[in-house]
Formats: C-alpha cells, structure tokens, sequence
C-alpha cells in the first residue's frame, strides 16, 4: 500500500479519498494475485517443465535391525551371526556370499520365521516376521520331490497347503491348477514332463522342477539356498538364466545363498559379502550390469573385476578370522 501512503502525504487532508484509494490497491492486488494463481495453473513453470518426477522408492521387504542369532547357551554357546542390520527393497534381487559357516543360511532361515533373533528385529512385509505367516516360496541344494507323485503333483504341493488356494484345491487340482503348473514348466523347458517322476529326471530338471514348486504359489518373497550348487558347470549356467527370467516374469524380492560369484553376479541387483563366523555383513554393493544378462557377459572385464572385487573381500575375511582363532 505504498501508494496509497504516498497519497496520504500528499492530501492529507482528504482522509476519505485516502481510503477510497486504498480500497481500490487491495481489490488490484486480489485480482492481481488471483490471476497469478490463475496462471500457475495453466501453465507449467518454464524452469521446471519437462523435468522427470522422482520415482518413490520401493517399499522395504526385508529388515534386519541388529539381528544376531547365537546357538546354545552357557559354555555350549555358538555365535552364528553377530548384530547385523540389513534393507531390500520389495522387488531387489539380494545375494549373500561369504566363507562356509559365514551365516549366510541363517539369514535366510530368520526372514523365513524358522529361526529367531536372539537379538534385533527381523522385519518382513512392514510386520515382525512371527506376527503373521507371509507366502514365501523356497529352493533348496537338494530338490526333496516326493517320489510317489508326479512333477505335476509335485510342483502343485504348495497350492495344497497354503491359502487362498487351499480351500479351492479340490475343485480346481484337475482345471486351473494343473494349467499353471504346466504353464510354469513349459517356461523352464521342462513341456511335457508333468507326468513323469522324479526318478524319471536328471538333476538339472528336477531342480527347474522345483523352481516351479516355489514359485507356483505366487510368492511375495523367493528364498535360494544354494540352488544350483549340486549341478554341473553348464547346467548351473542355463539354470541362471532359467532363474533370471522367471524374476524379470515375476518381480518377486528374492534373497540368494550362494558360493558362486559369477552366479551371484550374474543374477543379483545387490552383493553382500560377509565375514567368516560369527557373520557380519563387510560390503554391500549394487550390481549395475543391464539386463537380461548372458553366461558371455560374465567373461567380460567389469565382470571379472566385480568377481576379484568379491574374492579379494573373502579371501582378507577367512585371514583375518585364522590369524584371530591363532
């Protein structure tokens, strides 16, 4: 209102043409400021137009806050993992590697509810992992198919066991449920093998079979220990790809186990290496190679130096745990 004050010390003895101006400097400024509102409306700010908007982050699947695990008490007392405390995101694709007895498996066992912290919070799908039950799909070292039943029957197990599918197991096992179990292993190769038994298969194919098993249920959450480690070279490495399609299919967050380095440089968007017993996480870094990845691509430099990277982190860590047991 400097104008209206100028005014008034030009004519101050006209009080009301004083108001009368003033009056009129606010309704300017109103509509002025209307107008303005108006136009931000309209029109994008030329500073910031076209500008990409930050993507949210992912929510977190999994969190382990200072979570140790220790075997036994008094004397007797195992320490298995020491405090540690771990993020991934629901979708990330998670390694562990690490030396034998590192506590790589206990890990996996704590966000699976089969083992409890002894210290910390382990946080799975925003709840405490023995709050309530989370559909989890699991693969082990050893495939464990039940002899007496076929592939098909096999791979169904888990819709047999776990809701909302076990209440409707009975009236679509021969429908619907049989048509995805097929429709999975027709993604692994294995099309017209449901009817066979596991003694009918090699090992190669009965572990594809049992990526069908976990992942049949429509997991949140895929958990590998040492999948592929049982299987020869060249099967191991199209089992790779087999694995990382099915997650590009399926974007359920998946935590690996494994000794294999070019594997879990292969598959994972994150590494965690840890130290020998009792574990603790030493590095934790993105793995930021394009995908779908090839077996070629593993042969390359930044691949080979990501492989040296990880050994070099393992190797310092089993040296330094003998030189502390010396």
């Amino acid at each position: 209102m400097q104008f209206g004050a100028r005014l008034l010390k030009t004519n101050p003895v006209n009080p009301s043409a004083f108001r009368d101006v003033v009056d009129l400097e606010r309704e300017f400024l109103a509509s002025g400021l209307h107008a303005l509102v108006a136009m931000m409306r309209m029109q994008p700010i030329s500073e910031f137009a076209g500008m990409p908007v930050p993507a949210a982050p992912a929510p977190v699947a999994i969190e382990l806050s200072d979570a140790s695990v220790t075997f036994g008490r008094g004397a007797r007392a195992v320490p298995a993992l020491s405090k540690t405390t771990l993020r991934i995101a629901d979708g990330e694709f998670v390694a562990l590697v690490g030396p034998s007895g590192c506590g790589k498996s206990t890990i996996l066992r704590l966000v699976s509810g089969l083992v409890q912290p002894t210290t910390g919070v382990v946080i799975v799908g925003g709840r405490e992992v023995a709050a309530r039950a989370l559909r989890v799909g699991m693969a082990f070292q050893n495939p464990t198919m039940l002899p007496w039943m076929t592939i098909e029957r096999n791979i169904m197990l888990p819709l047999k066991i776990v809701e909302p599918f076990r209440s409707q197991f009975r009236k679509l096992r021969k429908t619907e449920f049989r048509d995805k179990a097929n429709a999975l292993l027709e993604q692994v190769g294995l099309k017209g093998f449901g009817s066979r038994f596991p003694w009918q298969l090699s090992g190669g194919m009965l572990q594809r079979a049992n990526l069908c098993r976990a992942l049949i249920h429509e997991p949140r959450m895929l958990l590998l220990d040492e999948p592929f480690g049982a299987l020869d070279q060249f099967t191991r490495e199209e089992l790779w790809s087999i694995l990382q399609d099915l997650w590009m299919a399926h974007s359920a967050t998946v935590l690996l186990v494994t000794h294999d380095l070019r594997e879990a440089a292969f598959l994972a968007s994150r590494i965690c290496v840890m130290s020998a017993r009792p574990g603790r996480i030493l590095d934790d870094s993105q793995v930021t190679f394009s995908r779908p990845r090839t077996v070629a691509n593993t042969f390359e430099p930044d691949f080979v130096a990501l492989n040296q990277k990880l050994r070099a982190f393992i190797v310092d860590a089993r040296t330094a745990s003998a030189e502390g047991a010396a």
